[in-house]
């Protein structure tokens, strides 16, 4: 311990004369990913941004009414508006300096600290300006105020020419940048891209319906034209119909508009809506700054459409609401949302997320009661709106269901997740191989004696299994049957089912020849078809055939499926004699193991009904139109099938 006491007070080179004070704008160029988040084309092309945001706070704050963007064939850029003009007066503070050169000189100057000249801006306080001048290998600023025009110039942050007064100038107003970024900071061939920077304006003019964009450009390539002009009095409503194009939506209008928040601290805009198809995508803005991370303003809006739709279900009866979250309202949809704000807080200088904590309660607060009118203003708008949200809904609890589901491979059975009450086969590879649904455990016992342990599997399961088409995706996802089901098969469900990932050949359901068993197979048919119809059109659904009687007399042995086969059989097998055995199995559980083997599992003896989906014919029942009907929510519509098809029912049987 003295030793590492003696080490740390020895002396060291490491005295005052290393502390540095960086002064002006040094620190921004030793260190600018620190103010603009790197060096790279993403950064370079931010610079545009902090200076156009400049010129969008003067058209917010109703200053400006047009604003110019030009790019000239040497790479510089070039943005003027026609606002009030950056002060060209001396400073208070620095009575030898202009406040347009402490602007652009100093960190941390502007006119955005107080409120007083900006309600609502998007630059951090008189940062951005001063870290374009910065990076830039020069940087020329042209002031027209008081019908005079001024001008001073810059290099890489340090005044190269003193303010200059260059006369009067009657009929221009407002502040004009010209700058060229510093090839020692981004590198010899960056270069501002002209798609970029066009889709830029172009964004900036829908965020702002007042606001009139003018756009030029020396060196057009694609699609890029050499002017163009933007404003779009609809605002984002405007901008969200051009990015649907012709898509269709669940609801034909959109849900638009504008509101102001409580207590006067600004307003928020929107535009939103559903695409029957395709992937959605949310973009969010507070003071026309892109938030491509979102922040608390995209967490007030998720929790307005949410509460709304879940109180408009309510109202309508619809119990299943209660599950949706967030992102089933968000998912797929196409959202804009721009939010104007005094005094924002950004998770750092590049604002790519709001952290204002109170943005969350004003966006709220003032979007739900609009999107409270517009569902209940059209009964069909809000019942579409509702449906198409719920299966979005059911869609997320069913991946969520599938999380443990693993697939089983032939190298690694340790990484497999499997349900604990299946008795798995010992092959891996899904040819030849066969899982057994048996109905409870005594059953389960009897079938893993006579399985063949090789290529048959065993999964018991406790009464009857849930009806999912008459049941929600919540109880689907949590019912542990169902799981277990899902678990054993590996395959997925719904869209999500992938057939080369099934782990058995044949899936077999195997239930007693009574009516409960027969009602049991129905709910598993039931289920393999709404959640993997893919499974039964590939012909790998099964019903086994236990028998329901056992017949014996003078050593003849035979087995009945029904009481018809029974009859048949004492017909002729057992014609003529006296005295027959005749034994009525309660259930699978009640047979040997020698027995279930010989009768129903043993391939080379036993009979089994191939599930298939019915080919399309004139006058027969769609089968999702028969699934619904006599497995659905309407018990009406089973009544009504089973009065008008009791007579009818047939099976095919094949032996395999």
């Amino acid at each position: 311990m003295s030793d590492l006491f003696a080490a740390t007070a020895a002396p060291s080179d490491y005295d005052a004369s290393h502390i540095e004070v960086l002064e002006g704008l040094e620190p921004v160029r030793r260190r600018p990913g620190m103010y603009i988040g790197g060096t790279d084309e993403r950064a370079l092309h931010h610079l545009a941004a902090e200076v156009l945001d400049n010129a969008m706070d003067e058209a917010v704050a109703g200053h400006a009414s047009r604003i110019e963007v030009t790019l000239d064939a040497d790479g510089s850029l070039t943005i003027a508006d026609n606002g009030r003009g950056i002060p060209v007066d001396a400073h208070p503070r620095f009575p030898d300096k202009s406040a347009l050169e402490v602007i652009l000189t100093m960190l941390h100057s502007g006119g955005k600290f107080s409120g007083k000249a900006y309600a609502t801006a998007g630059g951090l306080h008189g940062v951005g300006i001063s870290v374009v001048n910065a990076l830039s290998s020069s940087l020329v600023v042209e002031v027209a105020r008081n019908r005079e025009l001024f001008r001073q110039g810059f290099s890489r942050g340090v005044p190269v020419t003193a303010l200059e007064k260059l006369g009067a100038v009657p009929n221009r107003r407002g502040t004009t940048v010209r700058f060229l970024p510093d090839p020692e900071i981004f590198g010899a061939d960056a270069r501002f891209k002209p798609a970029r920077l066009f889709r830029l304006a172009r964004s900036k003019a829908y965020l702002f319906g007042g606001v009139e964009i003018r756009w030029r450009c020396a060196v057009p390539e694609g699609d890029v034209p050499e002017t163009a002009t933007f404003q779009f009095p609809g605002g984002l409503a405007d901008h969200l119909k051009e990015r649907l194009d012709d898509r269709e939506l669940v609801t034909p209008e959109i849900f638009a508009g504008r509101a102001d928040l409580a207590d006067g601290k600004g307003a928020v805009e929107w535009a939103c809506a559903w695409p029957t198809y395709g992937e959605g995508a949310a973009s969010f803005y507070c003071n026309t700054i892109p938030t491509p991370d979102g922040g608390t303003h995209e967490a007030g809006l998720r929790m307005a459409l949410l509460r709304a739709l879940r109180g408009y279900a309510t109202m309508s009866g619809n119990k299943r609401a209660s599950d949706l979250a967030g992102e089933d309202v968000f998912s797929g949809a196409e959202i804009l949302c721009s939010l104007f704000l005094r005094d924002p807080q950004f998770q750092s200088q590049t604002k790519d997320r709001l952290t204002s904590p109170e943005a969350t309660r004003l966006v709220e607060n003032a979007v739900k009661d609009h999107f409270d009118h517009w569902l209940t203003a059209s009964a069909e708008r809000g019942r579409a709106l509702l449906g198409f949200c719920l299966e979005r809904m059911d869609d997320r609890l069913r991946r969520k269901a599938e999380l443990l589901v693993k697939r089983k491979t032939a190298t690694s059975k340790k990484s497999l997740r499997l349900p604990g009450k299946l008795t798995d086969c010992a092959r891996s590879e899904p040819i030849g191989t066969e899982l057994f649904i048996v109905e409870g455990d005594s059953a389960g016992g009897s079938a893993k004696q006579a399985r063949d342990r090789v290529t048959q599997a065993i999964l018991p399961i406790r009464g009857k299994i849930l009806n999912v088409a008459s049941a929600g995706a919540a109880k689907v996802g949590a019912n542990s049957e169902v799981a277990d089901l899902i678990m054993a098969l590996g395959c997925g469900t719904r869209d999500r089912y992938d057939a080369a990932a099934l782990r058995y050949e044949r899936i077999v359901i195997m239930t007693d020849a009574d009516v409960d068993g027969a009602h049991i197979a129905t709910l598993l048919m039931t289920f393999f078809y709404r959640e993997m119809p893919g499974l039964v059109r590939d012909s790998r659904l099964y019903l086994a055939l236990p028998p329901l009687y056992r017949l014996s007399a003078g050593g003849i042995n035979a087995y009945a499926r029904d009481d018809a086969h029974r009859e048949e059989l004492l017909r002729t097998i057992f014609a003529g004699r006296s005295k027959i055995d005749v034994s009525r199995f309660k259930g699978l559980g009640e047979m040997s193991p020698q027995q279930l083997r010989e009768t129903t599992m043993d391939p080379a003896k036993r009979t089994l009904l191939r599930v298939r989906l019915p080919e399309t014919a004139d006058g027969r029942l769609d089968t999702a139109d028969l699934v619904e009907r006599l497995m659905g929510r309407n018990p009406e519509h089973r009544f009504a099938f089973i009065q008008s098809h009791a007579t009818a029912v047939a099976a095919d049987a094949i032996d395999v």
